[in-house]
């Protein structure tokens, strides 16, 4: 029987349980990556495209790493230097890579909803591993596994994201997913940087679970899970804030800070870090921060999106 077709667009059209296939499967999954040779043929002979259309370290890497512990094979694009030069559009792209017997796209984009749109046009799965300002699902999925593991839960937690919200496809992710799996957000930072009061429909799943507020000491206090973001300059189109050293004397995490974070709590960053506007240099002395495991645990839930959307896959039984 023919598998089903799908895709990974957004979190805002995944339900809880949904979203719970996919950290159960990455957690099973993430057992491989200390094997002494970290490789399963599960997706031997299958021909997975990353499309790139912006910069990307992290995700890229985590997605083509992910792919070969399966046993993919993979190829890279990027727009420098192809014949999106020449005037070939997105789809045009898709098709002639469709054509060689690509059997997965991962894109990135800057255009919000562009791989929604590939996607209505494919013969065959779509990632969105960011596109604009609208999401980046599988990072929203990678910091629950996280959360998961350094916590235990995640229902019923006060999770407090700091920065650039408005223009951040990663908080808009993290903002649905949590409230998703039960907990509350509160997202606070310059004014300019806040969702619009229009916009706040869209990120409030109750009116208990989401909240814009404007005094940093506040939010961070009692929170669990506190995610620093980068400020997200270049989609900016005009200055927003006066200048990055006043960001960091009012919202960036300075000592005075870090030292109110409550026993328990972790402390989470997407990347990249711009040191000494969103998080203190210093912080490497403390040892709740966790950003070093998301990275790992980006490995292990990509892992989880190909062999789901490829497979159909639910489950994976470990073997050895």
């Amino acid at each position: 029987m023919a598998l089903k077709q799908n895709h990974l667009l957004d979190i805002a059209s995944l339900s809880k349980e949904e979203i719970k296939e996919y950290l159960n499967l990455g957690l099973n999954l993430k057992e491989i990556l200390y094997r002494p040779i970290p490789k399963v043929p599960t997706l031997r002979g299958k021909l997975i495209i990353h499309l790139f259309y912006e910069p990307s370290t992290r995700t890229r890497f985590s997605f083509d790493r992910a792919a070969k512990v399966l046993s993919a094979d993979t190829l890279a694009f990027t727009a420098k230097g192809s014949s999106i030069e020449k005037g070939e559009t997105l789809l045009d792209t898709v098709k002639n890579l469709e054509a060689i017997g690509a059997d997965l796209f991962i894109i990135r984009h800057p255009l919000a909803g562009a791989p929604h749109f590939i996607a209505k046009h494919s013969k065959v799965p779509i990632v969105n591993a960011g596109d604009g300002t609208h999401e980046h699902p599988s990072q929203a999925l990678l910091d629950l596994l996280t959360i998961k593991e350094k916590l235990g839960t995640l229902s019923d937690l006060k999770v407090t994201i700091i920065g650039d919200i408005k223009h951040s496809r990663v908080a808009h992710s993290d903002i649905l997913a949590f409230q998703k799996m039960g907990s509350s957000v509160y997202v606070t930072g310059p004014a300019p940087l806040l969702p619009d009061p229009k916009e706040e429909s869209y990120f409030r799943l109750s009116e208990k679970t989401f909240k814009i507020c404007y005094n940093l000491r506040k939010t961070i206090k009692d929170a669990d899970v506190i995610i620093a973001l980068r400020i997200q300059k270049e989609r900016h189109g005009k200055a927003l804030i006066p200048s990055f050293q006043e960001y960091y004397e009012f919202f960036g995490l300075k000592p005075q800070y870090l030292d109110i974070i409550k026993p328990g709590a972790i402390l989470m960053h997407p990347g990249p870090i711009n040191w000494g506007i969103e998080l203190s240099p210093e912080l490497e002395k403390y040892p709740f921060q966790v950003i070093l495991d998301q990275v790992e645990n980006g490995v292990a839930i990509r892992m989880a999106i190909l062999l789901k959307l490829l497979t159909g896959e639910k489950t994976y039984e470990v073997t050895y």
